[in-house]
């Protein structure tokens, strides 16, 4: 299924050598130009990250996290956990004592040690060929030259000065005479860059201790976080073995617990039970399953995914089919049915995606979580905080709950389809909690629907908050009423729901296929 060549619309990309996928052009253009310059796709990625934490600052930085899956020829899928986890001290009881029932978004204890730098070193170490010094010089020159603030993100920080004027840090780095930058405004973050150059220079251990650690913690113990200078120095991301379930002949491949990518996994799994090809890929009965069995799924991710050691149920268990065949078969093809609870068998982010000529895949994602992440921001620095820790659940006995030196329910996802061993698309969608249903809805729009990359990321989209079915506006009417008809409550989305980019490997015909989000401001490019 392809588009119509008489509707607003864009056609993917194909090109033989290349390509490059991002939400920012600038972003995408250095991906290209590390590619054309000899560098690989792993080089090109941490690049082209890099210069997104700079230029789109309000959904990605250098105080966020990062995760990546990387797919070479005749060689295992490799993952890399890049996140940052709780302070040592840090304690549920202590909070609940002093009557938290949950870690805010904006709260210093929803900060956890940032740890896209270390895995960005990491990754360009154990699969790279550039320096890490070499990877940030686009994003230094953005930093100190200047950068326009393009559409998308133009308009969403217009909504966050009130976020941002609560930090002296983030007042005097990302709000311009107390107002948030016009779209094409060109603005420049000089301390982030000398920041930067430091790590440039010196390495990742530049971040993590010195003056830059410093700085962090002492901006952040003076709000009342428990985050020492120890922390900091003690931290390191994981090598980690992928997960997978086949999906009508696809290997959807998804990084572990503490990731929710087990959640697609599962929801996956789901609808392998319902003849899915055979229903309107924009009908009522598509949206009305899929919204059922995500509903189920995520009840399965907020009762069991945490911090591996701690999960009372494993992986395998949890992505049984046997197991999905169960919750199937409690859903109701005409009406909306409720939530079991805990289900148990027998719980903001920049995404991009490169390959290179040697069909080199890297699916990589690095989030600061909420826009602006915890909109705590150092003064001198000018790292910008994650929100992690709100991840975390106050609940005595739950596998999620705060502890010292954990890693929380994570929501940001890389994903690969693999097909007789390699890969076959490198895919994601950010959207913090939404980026299952972005995984899964992209998935069964090619392989149920056979929509190219670009339509599938296109299509319409939906998604669940509480007891409210969340769709875009570009939902057919008819599937509106068909929605209600079978007892949905529905609302419009305020915002449109996520942000995907892809790419397709035709192995047979030697080409590369790229499709990019339409609801951000980047694109694909190849050569």
């Amino acid at each position: 299924m392809t588009r119509d060549f008489q509707l607003p619309g864009r056609s993917p990309v194909i090109a033989c050598d290349g390509m490059a996928a991002t939400s920012q052009p600038l972003a995408t253009l250095a991906a290209i130009d590390v590619l054309r310059a000899g560098g690989n796709a792993v080089d090109a990625a941490i690049t082209a990250v890099a210069v997104q934490c700079v230029i789109e600052p309000h959904m990605t930085g250098i105080g966020g996290d990062c995760f990546t899956l990387i797919a070479e020829p005749g060689k295992p899928v490799w993952g890399y956990n890049g996140c940052g986890r709780s302070g040592a001290k840090a304690s549920s009881e202590a909070l609940m004592a002093q009557g938290m029932r949950m870690i805010e978004a904006t709260s210093p204890h929803s900060v956890n040690v940032p740890g896209a730098i270390e895995a960005w070193g990491a990754i360009l170490k154990a699969r790279g060929t550039y320096s890490l010094e070499r990877a940030l010089a686009p994003a230094i020159r953005y930093a100190e030259g200047g950068f326009p603030v393009s559409p998308r993100v133009g308009s969403d920080w217009a909504a966050l000065p009130g976020k941002l004027a609560n930090s002296p840090g983030a007042t005097k780095h990302y709000l311009f005479g107390g107002k948030a930058p016009a779209i094409g405004d060109v603005i420049k973050l000089p301390a982030l860059a000398a920041t930067l150059k430091a790590i440039a220079k010196d390495g990742p251990r530049a971040f993590y201790e010195g003056p830059i650690a410093q700085d962090m913690v002492a901006t952040l113990s003076a709000k009342g976080s428990v985050l020492s200078l120890d922390d900091f120095a003690a931290h390191r991301g994981e090598v980690q073995t992928p997960i997978s379930t086949n999906y009508r002949g696809l290997d959807i491949t998804e990084m572990p617990p503490n990731g929710q990518g087990l959640t697609a996994l599962v929801f996956l799994n789901i609808l392998e039970n319902f003849d899915f090809g055979a229903l309107d890929p924009l009908g009522a009965e598509r949206f009305h399953i899929q919204l059922e069995a995500a509903r189920m799924a995520f009840a399965v991710r907020d009762a069991h995914i945490a911090e591996p050691s701690r999960m009372r149920v494993a992986v395998p268990a949890l992505n049984d089919k046997a197991f999905a065949k169960s919750l199937a078969a409690k859903i109701d093809r005409n009406k909306r049915t409720p939530l079991p609870s805990a289900p148990v068998p027998g719980g903001d982010t920049v995404y991009l995606t490169v390959v290179d000529r040697d069909r080199r895949a890297v699916s990589l994602i690095n989030s600061l979580y909420s826009s602006f992440g915890s909109g705590i921001c150092t003064e001198k620095t000018g790292v910008m905080f994650n929100n992690r820790g709100s991840g975390f659940v106050l609940q005595p006995g739950h596998p999620n709950m705060l502890g010292p030196s954990q890693r929380p329910m994570h929501t940001i996802i890389p994903a690969l389809a693999m097909k007789n061993g390699r890969c076959d698309i490198s895919f994601g969608v950010m959207g913090a909690h939404y980026q299952p249903m972005g995984h899964v809805q992209f998935v069964t729009n090619v392989v149920d629907y056979g929509m190219d990359l670009q339509t599938a990321i296109d299509a319409p989209r939906a998604f669940f908050e509480g007891d409210y079915s969340v769709i875009e506006r570009g939902m057919p009417a008819s599937t509106i009423e068909g929605l209600k008809a079978r007892g949905h409550q529905i609302v419009t989305a305020p915002s449109a729901w996520g942000g995907a980019q892809a790419i397709k490997i035709d192995w047979d015909r030697g080409v590369l296929i790229g499709g990019s989000e339409p609801r951000k401001d980047g694109c694909a490019i190849g050569y």
